[in-house]
């Protein structure tokens, strides 16, 4: 059977070891692939991993040997899920692996907006202490994080853990979901209407997948709603925020800041309206990718990949 890896680099910059793929049969392995050499490179795969490279309908139907599709990732928007199932082609994805990083980058942003610790720290190398006439010199606001509500958008593994996280700081915790969560209740956190959670929490934190529903579900009348003290951050799909209704609701006060760490065009082919904000905290889609998080995404993927060799695939997707 042939393994082809279209854009390894992601996964694997370089400080993993690919030999649990190497040591199963023909791989070949691609640090990226463009929409030009996709078909040549894959035209005789039986199997195919990928991370960001979409996979259509009509680029499968030019791939005849094509059995199973492996995505490096929990989400699976890049891929015509629809239209593999008709084909036959299994789809899997790889779950959880990604939950401590994500929910710790939740509060990197949160901790960062809440005690400024990076502004103080340039202010101290500007000299600002020195001039200082008290031996305490705050320069920016500092906030305590307990008391203070945090409201999670999607109560799945990734909120489920932010949730933990804000807990053990003394947060408020509220969420909106699909479903009520019962191990969520009986933690004590209220699941409210996202109308409720855009006005009464502080900070605002989405966990939800891409799709034809949640994409653009904060705009321009969900940001109003928001209290102007508030602080919105998106370490999910960049498309759930309408880019230019935020860049208008910080540019005019209506919330307080931001945190991101991904957006709807990755990487950007030119500089965004929000990246001359200060009050917007942008990185660059990197708070799934410790060292850590990325060793457990090879394995997993690896399970899924011999999984299906044998005959029991398992993290299947469907429609």
């Amino acid at each position: 059977m042939k393994t082809v890896i279209v854009d390894s680099y992601a996964l694997n910059p370089g400080d993993l070891s690919w030999e649990g793929f190497e040591s199963i049969g023909d791989v070949q392995i691609f640090k990226s692939t463009s929409d030009e050499e996709l078909i040549a490179r894959c035209k005789d795969a039986d199997a195919i991993l990928t991370n960001k490279v979409p996979f259509t309908r009509k680029t499968m139907e030019q791939l005849p040997n094509l059995k199973y599709i492996g995505v490096t990732a929990t989400g699976t928007n890049i891929i015509d899920v629809k239209a593999a199932n008709e084909m036959g082609i299994i789809v899997t994805n790889v779950p959880e692996y990604s939950t401590d990083g994500v929910a710790e980058s939740v509060f990197a942003f949160i901790l960062g907006w809440s005690r400024n610790t990076f502004q103080h720290s340039q202010m101290v190398k500007d000299g600002g202490w020195q001039a200082s006439q008290c031996f305490s010199a705050p320069r920016f606001p500092i906030m305590e994080l307990k008391g203070k509500r945090i409201g999670i958008v999607g109560m799945g593994h990734i909120g489920a853990k932010t949730a933990s996280i804000a807990e053990a700081f003394g947060m408020e915790v509220v969420y909106t979901s699909r479903s009520q969560k019962e191990e969520a209740e009986e933690r004590g956190y209220k699941r409210i209407t996202l109308k409720e959670l855009l006005s009464t929490s502080d900070f605002i934190t989405l966990h939800v997948p891409l799709s034809k529903e949640t994409e653009n579900m904060i705009g321009e009348k969900e940001l109003r709603m928001m209290k102007k003290s508030s602080f919105l951050i998106n370490t999910a799909r960049g498309a759930l925020i309408d880019e230019e209704a935020l860049y208008n609701a910080l540019k005019d006060g209506t919330i307080s800041g931001a945190g991101l760490d991904v957006m709807r065009e990755e990487p950007p082919k030119k500089p965004s309206p929000l990246f001359t904000l200060p009050q917007c905290v942008i990185t660059p889609h990197i708070a799934w990718s410790a060292k850590e998080t990325r060793q457990r995404l090879m394995n997993a993927a690896l399970e899924n990949l011999v999984s299906f060799m044998i005959g029991t695939p398992k993290n299947i997707v469907t429609q």
